[in-house]
């Protein structure tokens, strides 16, 4: 692809890492800004803060799994 253009941003085209972290960015209201001028136009403080929750909701969602085993166990 030529240097400058960008890949259009496709929402129904991504992978679940992809929807998580861009139901993220919707939920910080960064949503609309990366639609139109795609993840290279946010600021790092906004790309921390997204990788950030990531993490957090992957760990409580590790947790809840290995809540739900014991308690099927």
């Amino acid at each position: 692809m030529p240097k400058g253009k960008k890949k259009p941003f496709d929402i129904n085209d991504m992978t679940p890492e992809e929807k998580l972290k861009f139901e993220i960015a919707q939920e910080l209201g960064l949503g609309d800004r990366v639609v139109r001028d795609g993840w290279r136009s946010l600021t790092s403080k906004e790309s921390g803060r997204i990788g950030g929750m990531i993490t957090k909701r992957k760990r409580e969602l590790k947790k809840e799994a290995c809540q739900t085993e014991e308690n099927s166990l």
